[in-house]
Order: C-alpha cells, then structure tokens, then sequence
C-alpha cells in the first residue's frame, strides 16, 4: 500500500524526542559492552552482515536499480527511498536475519521496518549532509527508531563517510536553521561545535553501523573520485505511532504488532522501480 502525498507540520505535533535508554539482560548479538556503548555515545560500529561475495550482490544490485532509475529523466541517485515494498531484492535485505538479531537487541523482538533510503554520493558529489537529528523530520509520536547504515561501498573519510557526534543522543531536540549551503537537507544544528569533536563511520562494504535516530549526523561532500553509497533502513518498536500517514508502507519483519496500527507489506513479486507516490522531500539522508 503506497502513503499518501501529504503534507504535515511535525513543527507543531507533540512528539517525545527524548532517548530512552536500552535495557537488554540477554542479547543475541551485540555484547553488553556495545550496548552500554549505544546508551552513551549513541552508535555501534562496524558490524559485518555480509561476506566480499554477498556484498558484491549487493553493489551489482544497486547498480542495476540506479541505471532503472535515471533512466526514467528528472530523478537522480537520491530519488531511491522507499522502494522496500515494491522491490524484493531490497525487501530480502531489510528482513535479513542477522540484521534483524542486531536490531532486537536494542528495539526488541516486534520489529517494524518502516523506510529505507539509499544515500549515494557520486565521484564529485558537491552536496553535503548538514549536521541533523533524523528524528527532527518524522512525524512520530516519540524518537525509538534504530537506523541501519549498510555499506554498499567502502565508506571513509576520503570519500565523504558519514559522521556522528557522540552523546549528542541523550540532548534533546537540538536548535536548527535553514543551511545556505548546497546540501541534500534543509536543517542544520546551529553551533554544533560545541558538542564536541564528530567520528567517522568508517565501514567496509558489507559492514553495517546502528545509530539512534537523535544522533547528530552528517557528512561532507564527495570530493573523491570513489562513489560512497549506502542503504539505511529505519526500525522501530510497534510502541511508535505515525502521526501521519508513514504505517502504510511498512514491513512487519519480526513478532506482530498487536495494536494493527502498522501495516505489513508482503514480500514483491519482482522489482517495481515506478516512483513513490509517497516520497518526502524532508526524508533525511
């Protein structure tokens, strides 16, 4: 089922932006270590789901969606959000097993993935990602969404990897303005520096980070000559609620949500590249 286009003032929602933090006596994956260190710096990396071979898929795999996609005219690398429910390729990776134990661990074991979003910055990308919080764009009643930041490519500093600003999480709703700059956002925290010193998210293809969706982040231009792509994919505890219309394209990948309030999109027949009726141009990337 496609959402709807339309359009919502999150400014004036009442949302609880705060981060609670992750109690897990008994994880599957991550170690207690890790999972002290979300609680306070508000990201664990790297984290390897798939061998040189499957993440060599995985990059053909987006090639192929990238030429369909520019094939259309008018739409570039950064239109490829939301497609988990009309493409199985994409749709097989969101519920892989292994990244769904990682994301139990924090979230627990009813997961609903609910967007995804490939970040592609080309040889050359003049555009940057202004320093934001992901949850600052979404119209949900309160901030438990993990995001999954798989590496398509390898992802460093050379190549513009994307950035966090650790214990930024646990701030509230930081102060933003309107960036002047080109970028792919419109917010950017004001005086961020004053948060302290960010960290690269250096992964290697196949590898995969987990952040907390109010973790400052962004990052550079692409001023390389390497592409730097990356699938993230939004999860959330059925506990959440859209205040919109964000439930219907969602994938209820483990246990249930017994409210019925999230959608459960089944698996595609095939690859449907048609673009989204529902795609924001608010959706943090």
């Amino acid at each position: 089922m496609a959402k709807a286009n339309i359009t919502v003032d999150i400014n004036h929602m009442e949302r609880d932006l705060s981060f609670h933090d992750v109690h897990n006596p008994s994880p599957k994956r991550l170690t207690p270590a890790q999972i002290d260190h979300y609680n306070s710096q508000g990201y664990i990396r790297p984290l390897r789901i798939f061998g040189e071979n499957e993440a060599a898929t995985n990059r053909t795999y987006f090639d192929h969606m990238l030429a369909e996609i520019q094939s259309q005219g008018g739409r570039d690398q950064y239109s490829i959000n939301g497609y988990h429910t009309t493409c199985r390729g994409l749709y097989d990776i969101v519920v892989n097993p292994l990244i769904l134990d990682y994301v139990e661990d924090l979230i627990g074991p009813d997961i609903i993935a609910w967007g995804t979003h490939y970040f592609c910055k080309l040889p050359h990308d003049p555009k940057k990602v202004p320093w934001h919080q992901d949850a600052s764009y979404w119209p949900f009643d309160k901030s438990r969404t993990v995001t999954v930041w798989l590496a398509i490519d390898d992802a460093d500093a050379e190549n513009a990897a994307m950035q966090f600003i650790p214990g930024t999480h646990r701030l509230g709703h930081l102060r933003w303005k309107d960036t002047p700059d080109p970028a792919v956002l419109n917010q950017e925290i004001v005086d961020v520096a004053q948060f302290g010193a960010p960290v690269f998210d250096t992964l290697k293809a196949g590898e995969m980070s987990l952040h907390a969706d109010m973790l400052a982040h962004g990052s550079e231009p692409n001023q390389s000559a390497r592409r730097r792509c990356g699938l993230t994919i939004r999860y959330c505890p059925p506990v959440v609620r859209s205040m919109a219309n964000w439930n219907h394209a969602s994938i209820i990948c483990r246990g249930h949500d017994p409210s019925g309030h999230w959608h459960h999109s089944p698996r595609p027949a095939g690859e449907d590249y048609q673009p989204r009726v529902w795609q924001r141009k608010t959706e943090p990337v």
